[in-house]
């Protein structure tokens, strides 16, 4: 048997080519898992940076207060300025993140029993945690350039 692309023999000839499809079948359910986990560990990144940078601008902003305090010679203010949205913003979509990681392995493993058992059904509840998250994060961040102008 060859393989119609390259023209080469096929290593697997004495294979029935219903094995064959039903490899490739679960190979494709694994990498839609790794495509949802990507997707999870990107969003978790996004959560550090966010709460991370919140962070770099409010110690900035004190650093600024100070300075011009030093130089007004006025008392120190002993308080630190509010902390603002980022932080929350930053956990939540970390936690949002593992969340969809615990989820997507859950899709994973329900698609894998269902190739098995040759009875496929679409999940939607991935995608709509997905399009959900990425509006409430458009959302957050159409507020808060707003609230900073």
């Amino acid at each position: 048997m060859y393989n119609e692309i390259t023209m080469e023999k096929n290593s697997s000839a004495d294979m029935p080519a219903e094995k064959a499809k039903d490899r490739r079948v679960h190979m494709a359910n694994e990498r839609t898992f790794l495509a949802w986990i990507r997707t999870s560990i990107a969003i978790m990144a996004f959560g550090f940076v966010v709460e991370k940078f919140g962070l770099f601008v409010r110690q900035f902003a004190y650093f600024l207060s100070q300075s011009e305090t030093a130089q007004s010679k006025a008392l120190p203010s002993a308080v630190s300025p509010s902390p603002g949205y980022s932080s929350l913003l930053g956990v939540l979509l970390v936690a949002l993140g593992a969340v969809m990681s615990v989820l997507a392995f859950v899709r994973y493993k329900n698609v894998e029993r269902q190739i098995d058992e040759d009875r496929y059904q679409p999940s939607r509840v991935l995608d709509l945690l997905l399009v959900l998250s990425i509006l409430a994060i458009a959302a957050f961040l159409i507020l808060y350039l707003v609230h900073s102008i």
